[in-house]
């Protein structure tokens, strides 16, 4: 059975999966690429702010444990 597929009791033709083509989206305007540059931007400044918190505090839990180490000694 070429060009069909089953899962089960369910089988499909290709024809009933892809039903239409995918079209290319039209390039941004001016304004719509200003947009979402600056949504890019806020995008990546939260996660550099993310990443900025989590190395801070892997400094202070490693700080912490040093200081741990010197007391039992």
């Amino acid at each position: 059975m070429a060009g069909v597929f089953g899962v089960g009791k369910y089988w499909m033709r290709i024809s009933e999966i892809v039903t239409a083509p995918i079209k290319p989206k039209p390039p941004a305007t001016p304004e719509q690429a200003r947009l979402n540059g600056l949504r890019q931007g806020v995008d990546r400044s939260r996660q550099q702010l993310k990443q900025e918190q989590e190395r801070q505090r892997q400094q202070r839990e490693a700080e912490r444990r040093r200081k741990q180490q010197q007391q039992r000694f």
